[in-house]
């Protein structure tokens, strides 16, 4: 082999080195599975509720406010909270299979579930947004708000936004 060849494949076997550690942290690497639990923390407008859930599935990152994905069943009455709106899932990683962006969107595009906002400004800019159906079936994803969408474009902060400090 000449030095030519040799230099081109420590090149393309760098390449595909990087590329597939980059792939590897972006799909897997980022996210932890979140432990079990019979109950969500939430704020209604009567104050703290802890509402019980079933099945629950769950995704998280420290690494971005917008990782968060979670699925699971309502186990009782939902509290009155506010509208989300507008309310749009972002796609989870492949292999969490039960989170389907696109038919939750449909659906509520279609009327067939409700998106609420379960925690507003949970960290600056970012709502924690839950979409239910009427059979108990709850998708729960992180979304940015107009404050955020405000702060981070450069522009002036919408009214009632908090401070981005705190």
């Amino acid at each position: 082999m000449n030095a030519g060849r040799i230099v081109a494949v420590a090149l393309l076997a760098s390449g595909l080195l990087a590329g597939g550690g980059m792939f590897y942290l972006q799909v897997w690497g980022y996210y932890d599975r979140l432990d079990p639990r019979d109950s969500l923390s939430l704020q209604s407008a009567t104050g703290p509720v802890d509402l019980p859930i079933t099945d629950f599935q769950g995704i998280d990152s420290d690494s971005s406010p917008l990782r968060a994905r979670a699925c699971f069943t309502l186990a009782g009455p939902l509290p009155d909270l506010p509208v989300a709106a507008p309310a749009t899932p972002l796609n989870p990683p492949f292999w969490f299979s039960c989170f389907d962006a696109p038919a939750i969107a449909a659906d509520l595009a279609a009327g067939r579930a409700q998106a609420v906002v379960i925690e507003g400004n949970f960290r600056f800019g970012f709502d924690r947004v839950m979409a239910h159906y009427a059979d108990g079936r709850a998708f729960l994803w992180s979304q940015m708000n107009a404050c955020g969408d405000a702060h981070f474009d450069g522009r002036p902060l919408p009214a009632g936004c908090p401070s981005p400090q705190g």
